[in-house]
């Protein structure tokens, strides 16, 4: 049997086929088909096309999103380098930024913080009170109180009256007070103040301990025997040292020398 050609244009399409036999043979024709010059078998190739070029629309915003993601990453970090503003919470306890040193060189405490209602004609009014210390560690201490509707501004505003209120306090041999003292503070705050040999640290409780060590004392005794209002006590104390003198201030306010004085 002769070999023939089927060949067939319809729509840009080319069928070309070839089979030994009649037209009407039952052997199947092997179909080739060829659009734009690209052949395909089995698929067409416009899905191919269409399918390579999803592939590469998702691969091209995969690689924007990678990009994006980089950049955000590294303002990120960048951002986390610069110093944070203060937080402003609503929270109360003891013990709040205890050690925390500021650009001054004063090192702050919280001693206390409590909430307080003043009750008036139109209803209560809640808010809060706090007790800070501030102190460089070389003979100078303050304390301040402070009110405020928010913990934050109240200590904030506690510390700025804790430095206004700042005094220098003696330090002798040691690191200790120059002599004892027993002072008597506001609202029935009695301490007594007791040098201490080297070694011995610092022997107190409270907001006592907390001046003494904001001060700049390592070796020391304090006693509480009054009241326990942290605010009074603390007070008390830098009352206490502010009314020491060490034997070089005695003899300057004098007039004499060390020696003279100690030969008086």
């Amino acid at each position: 049997m002769a070999a023939f050609a089927i060949t067939q244009a319809f729509a840009g399409l080319t069928l070309r086929g070839s089979s030994a036999g009649n037209v009407a043979t039952s052997k199947p024709i092997a179909a080739k088909a060829h659009f734009g010059g690209v052949r395909a078998l089995g698929k067409s190739a416009f899905a191919q096309r269409a399918k390579a070029q999803r592939l590469q629309v998702r691969a091209e915003a995969e690689a924007d999103d990678a990009s994006e993601a980089n950049a955000a990453t590294q303002a990120t970090m960048d951002e986390g380098d610069a110093p944070r503003p203060r937080a402003r919470g609503r929270g109360r306890g003891r013990g709040r930024g205890r050690g925390k040193p500021e650009g001054d060189g004063l090192t702050e405490n919280v001693v206390q913080v409590q909430r307080v209602t003043k009750v008036t004609k139109g209803g209560s009014n809640m808010s809060f009170r706090a007790t800070v210390v501030v102190g460089d560690g070389a003979g100078k201490v303050g304390v301040g109180c402070a009110k405020a509707r928010e913990v934050q501004v109240a200590v904030t505003k506690a510390a700025a009256d804790a430095r206004k209120q700042m005094v220098a306090v003696p330090i002798a041999k040691g690191a200790s007070f120059p002599h004892r003292v027993t002072v008597k503070g506001s609202g029935g705050a009695v301490v007594m103040l007791r040098p201490a040999g080297p070694g011995t640290g610092v022997i107190a409780g409270g907001s006592c301990r907390t001046v003494l060590e904001l001060a700049g004392y390592k070796n020391c005794f304090a006693k509480q025997l009054g009241s326990s209002n942290p605010l009074n006590n603390a007070r008390a104390v830098v009352k206490g040292l502010a009314e020491m003198r060490t034997y070089k201030q005695v003899a300057a306010e004098r007039d004499m020398t060390v020696e003279e004085l100690f030969a008086a």
